[in-house]
Formats: C-alpha cells, sequence, structure tokens
C-alpha cells in the first residue's frame, strides 16, 4: 500500500530493488526497538489554503502503512457513524450526502432550521502529544506498539517534554491520529449532548437545530470541553445561520433543495487550466496528468449541480502545442 501510485518513484525504485533485505531490516529494528524514525522533508502546498506538509523517507511511510494496518481496526469500532475523513466508505461526497439528509429531515419538522459550523482552530499544529498518547492507552496496552506510537508522535517534538504538539500533515498515522483526537469529541457531543443531526468531517463539523438559542449553548459547552480536555479551541469562522443562506462544508454549498459548487474551488480550477495551457505550450507537463486533474475535479463537481457549470469551465480549455 506504501507504493500505491507511487511506483515509478526513485525512491520506491531504489527500497523495492532490495525489498527482502529493506524489510527484514525494518522487522529488527522494530523487534529490538532501534528504529528512529527519518529525515522530514518540508514543502508548502496552496490547495486551496497554503499548509506546510511534512514527508518521510519510503522507509518510514512503509512502517506507518504497518502500523495503521494493525490498530486502525481497533480505533475503527470505536468511531461514530458520522465521522467522514480518511475512513473507508466515507469521504467528503458522503458527509454532504448525510448532511443534505438531515437538512431535509428537519425542514419537515421545523419551519426553521439553524446550522451552527465548526472547525478547529490550527488543528493539526494544536494536538498535545500527551493527551493524544493517553487516548491511544485507552485501547492499545502492547508495550512494543506503543513504544512505536511514541517514536512517531514524538518524532516531530522540539523536545520529548509533556507540553509538545502538533502533527506532520504528510504522515499517513497523523490522519489517523487526528480522528483518534476528535473521536474524543464526537462521542461527547453525541452521548453527553445528545445531539442527533452533528456531521464531522476531520476538524470541521455542523450541527443542525431549530433553535438558535440551543445552538448556542452547544457551542458553549463545546468550547468547555474542548479546552479542558483537548487542549483546543474553536477558530474565528465559527458561527451560527440559517440554512437559508447554505451551508459551506466538505467543497459544497448545501441547501435542502440543491448543492453548488465553492466559489474558491471554481476559480482555483480556472486558474489551475491557465496554468495548463502555457505549461503544455511550453512541454512542461504532460496531458496525463492534466488529464488527471481534470478528472478529479470533474469527480467532485458532479456530486453537486454542475452541469452547466462543467460545461462553461472546460468549453474555453484548448490545449496547442505550437510555440
Amino acid at each position: 500500500m506504501a507504493r500505491k501510485n507511487k511506483r515509478n518513484n526513485g525512491e520506491v525504485i531504489e527500497f523495492t530493488a532490495n525489498l527482502e533485505e529493506n524489510l527484514i531490516e525494518i522487522q529488527n529494528e522494530l523487534i529490538y526497538r532501534k528504529y528512529k524514525t527519518g529525515r522530514y522533508r518540508e514543502f508548502y502546498v496552496n490547495d486551496p489554503k497554503t499548509r506546510l506538509v511534512a514527508a518521510l523517507p519510503f522507509k518510514d511511510r512503509v512502517v506507518h502503512h504497518a502500523l495503521c494496518a494493525v490498530i486502525e481496526p481497533i480505533f475503527e469500532r470505536a468511531f461514530i457513524y458520522d465521522s467522514y475523513a480518511c475512513r473507508n466508505g466515507k469521504g467528503t461526497h458522503a458527509a454532504a450526502d448525510r448532511t443534505t439528509y438531515f437538512v431535509r429531515k428537519l425542514q419537515h419538522l421545523y419551519p426553521q432550521i439553524y446550522c451552527l459550523k465548526c472547525d478547529i482552530k490550527q488543528y493539526f499544529p494544536s494536538v498535545n502529544h500527551n493527551i493524544l498518547k493517553k487516548i491511544i492507552r485507552k485501547k492499545i496496552a502492547c508495550k512494543s506498539t506503543l513504544w512505536l506510537i511514541d517514536e512517531i508522535i514524538d518524532s516531530v517534538a522540539d523536545d520529548k517534554n509533556i507540553n509538545s504538539k502538533g502533527m506532520p500533515i504528510g504522515n499517513l498515522t497523523s490522519q489517523l491520529y487526528a480522528n483518534i483526537y476528535l473521536n474524543e469529541l464526537d462521542h461527547f457531543v453525541k452521548e453527553k449532548l445528545q445531539i442527533k443531526h452533528y456531521v464531522r468531517y476531520m476538524d470541521d463539523f455542523i450541527i443542525l437545530c431549530h433553535d438558535k438559542t440551543i445552538l448556542w449553548s452547544i457551542k458553549r459547552d463545546i468550547e468547555v470541553f474542548l479546552r479542558h480536555y483537548l487542549d483546543l479551541e474553536l477558530n474565528g469562522k465559527t458561527g451560527i445561520f440559517p440554512i437559508s443562506q447554505g451551508i459551506d462544508f466538505c467543497g459544497y454549498r448545501i441547501w435542502p433543495t440543491h448543492r453548488k459548487i465553492r466559489k474558491s474551488s471554481i476559480k482555483r480550477m480556472k486558474r489551475k487550466l491557465k496554468a495548463f495551457q502555457r505549461k503544455f505550450k511550453a512541454g512542461k507537463i504532460s496531458l496525463e496528468k492534466i488529464n488527471a486533474t481534470i478528472q478529479s475535479w470533474l469527480g467532485h463537481v458532479k456530486h453537486g449541480d454542475s452541469y452547466n457549470l462543467r460545461k462553461k469551465v472546460l468549453e474555453s480549455f484548448i490545449l496547442t502545442n505550437e510555440k
């Protein structure tokens, strides 16, 4: 799994050329607890906003895949149904569909529906290592497994003190740890607050209700829980509004009757297409790579009311390699 879609990568080719020897080396390092996380390679991505991504050598990615294959099923059983990030059978489209289902359901019961839309301030950089380790230890008892988990968590710490924070966005384990961390919030919302109409995608989540006063109370309860138990806080974009404005969630703006694509997604794709035209003309990008990006975007926008949009965006997109 670690080399999926990366078989032509030089690092992957080098590792697989001596596959058996490399795997035995990893096995011995894990058995004798000699494994140390490699050096992170940092770079920025701008899709949709600028983020610092930290990538590990391929050897470390193999270790992360092996670890997740063992521990993810254990935590998966504890995840609530309406957590949609980085899980098989879930994703942004399923989260948007569930939101639409809740909106339509409540619309039949009440004349006005409101949405509390939240996301966590600087989520990945804010995850408290000590709290994360305590949460993981509720499910994992194997000392060797915990040693490896701690090694990966601490690999981004400046020192090994109790106040270390942050997870690199590029790690496969970070995606799992992020769900494990906020699973505490999920169960608080569902079990303590008894909220039925709640959907979370990573650190973005929504709650629907017919009463604004109730939602403001829920918001305060969530803020207290996040601060006291997870050392997190909501960001300034958190707010409550009627669903008639549309719910901006998971790349769509959602109403009971229809779903539109975010304007930022449309603008971003238009910029990419213009860049593709320049790069293709200069021979700096392949047709295959362009097609892969376009198909990925079409796969996203087809889940909204986007026929005319797709036609308008792509009708003027013409590639030429004439100098």
